[in-house]
């Protein structure tokens, strides 16, 4: 049963452009790939553009549903055609090696700015789950993301005078 995404991990680039991913994301991953091919396993890595400073990592259903989503929209209009070309255009299938490694295509590498002699240093980037997929971010974005999201949550009001984050939660209903 697909339990999602959780957690954040740091992983290395080894020189090849592959990075591990973790056990547990990897499980996700092959309870989202219904047409599997034992024992690896598919994902699709969206890059989309520079509005995202992360890379996407879709379970194949996942996809899936969301292509589905877009599919219901109308067809030419600027919703439907914005959605197609980041979410669709800028997207690669890949595969897990047998170790639980994903190769990062060279749009992503490009994305993440993972040059050559970057990866040769052997650069973090952080693995983090969020519910349905996975991002993939340089440890410097990732760091920088959290404060900016830090600094907006102290000014909002719903967190006034040190309420606790899950009171943004809806209540529970009946």
């Amino acid at each position: 049963m697909f339990q999602g995404f959780t957690g954040e991990h740091r992983q290395k680039v080894d020189g090849k452009a592959r990075v591990l991913v973790p056990l547990a994301f990897r499980r996700q991953l092959e309870e989202g790939d219904p047409g599997r091919n034992e024992p690896r396993c598919r994902a699709v890595l969206v890059y989309g553009d520079d509005r995202r400073r992360f890379v996407e990592c879709y379970p194949i259903a996942g996809y899936e549903t969301l292509k589905s989503r877009i599919r219901d929209l109308q067809a030419g209009s600027l919703q439907r055609r914005a959605l197609e070309r980041q979410m669709i255009s800028r997207a690669a299938t890949v595969e897990l090696d047998e170790d639980g490694r994903l190769v990062l295509p060279q749009q992503v590498r490009d994305k993440l700015g993972l040059d050559p002699d970057r990866i040769k240093a052997g650069p973090d980037l952080v693995l983090a789950g969020t519910l349905d997929t996975f991002q993939i971010w340089t440890h410097a974005e990732y760091e920088a993301d959290l404060a900016a999201q830090e600094e907006e949550l102290a000014r909002l009001d719903a967190l006034a005078g040190g309420a606790d984050i899950l009171s943004l939660l809806p209540p529970v209903q009946g």
